[in-house]
């Protein structure tokens, strides 16, 4: 419990841990005396404390099913990681564009087919996300077979390599996303193990008030501003670079910003 417990934001830690009466300060017998102990402690509300160790709980479920599928056995015939992966977003373009530079490395013998996703929000919150929302260009390393959406904000997306990939046979791919983003964030969440991430922010001006970085943070959190991260500020020419290194499947990795 403590090690699944331990990436959590800080009240959401003394939360989930008061709940279970595993802090050392709240091992009162009784849920109530140890939710009026986190309220205390945090100078929130019994209600907010119940919802806060809610949301915590399922963080923990998330981070547990996360950990058990990547302690899985590789599919002998599907699997592959990325080596390498470089994203350029342009934000002071009419349409925000992303322009993704991967290279792949298969993980099993006859790897023809990459199985890609883009969680994508409209900026009208009121209606769900349609394939539309999502323009997808190839520039190199195969063609586009299929796009499908697998939720309500997610864009599958299927890319069809020229020729099957051997075990160990490398492979590189340019793709260019052009979407309007509601939430003010982008994020890196794989599906297979990624080596080596770099994000380059191109900003509009003015350049936000507040970026922060976001590393190995759950999915949801990094629309959510509680989330905090390490500050991060523009160079000259609006822009912020940041770099990551074996990224865990399931894990969000990037920036967030405050619009000004």
């Amino acid at each position: 419990m403590q090690g699944l417990v331990a990436p959590l934001p800080d009240d959401l830690r003394t939360a989930v841990l008061a709940a279970f009466g595993l802090h050392d300060q709240a091992r009162n017998q009784f849920y109530r005396e140890r939710v009026r102990w986190v309220a205390v402690e945090l100078d929130r509300d019994d209600r907010t404390i119940r919802r806060r160790i809610d949301q915590g709980i399922e963080q923990v479920a998330e981070l547990a099913v996360a950990a058990e599928r990547s302690a899985e056995p590789a599919h002998p015939s599907r699997r592959w990681h990325t080596e390498y992966l470089r994203v350029t977003l342009a934000l002071d373009q009419p349409v925000p564009e992303a322009f993704e530079f991967r290279r792949v490395v298969a993980d099993a013998d006859d790897i023809a087919e990459l199985d890609l996703a883009l969680t994508l929000t409209t900026p009208d919150a009121r209606r769900s996300v349609a394939e539309t929302d999502l323009q997808v260009d190839v520039f190199h390393g195969g063609s586009l077979s299929e796009r499908v959406m697998e939720s309500s904000d997610r864009v599958g997306l299927a890319l069809r390599l020229p020729s099957p990939l051997r075990r160990g046979e490398r492979h590189e791919i340019a793709l260019r996303f052009r979407a309007a983003l509601r939430y003010p964030h982008y994020v890196c969440v794989p599906r297979h193990p990624v080596e080596h991430f770099e994000l380059h922010v191109r900003f509009a001006r003015p350049s936000p008030a507040d970026i922060v970085l976001l590393d190995k943070v759950f999915q949801d959190d990094a629309r959510n501003p509680a989330a905090r991260g390490p500050a991060l500020s523009p160079d000259e020419s609006g822009e912020v670079h940041v770099d990551f290194r074996q990224l865990a499947p399931g894990f969000a990795y990037g920036v967030r910003w405050r619009a000004t």
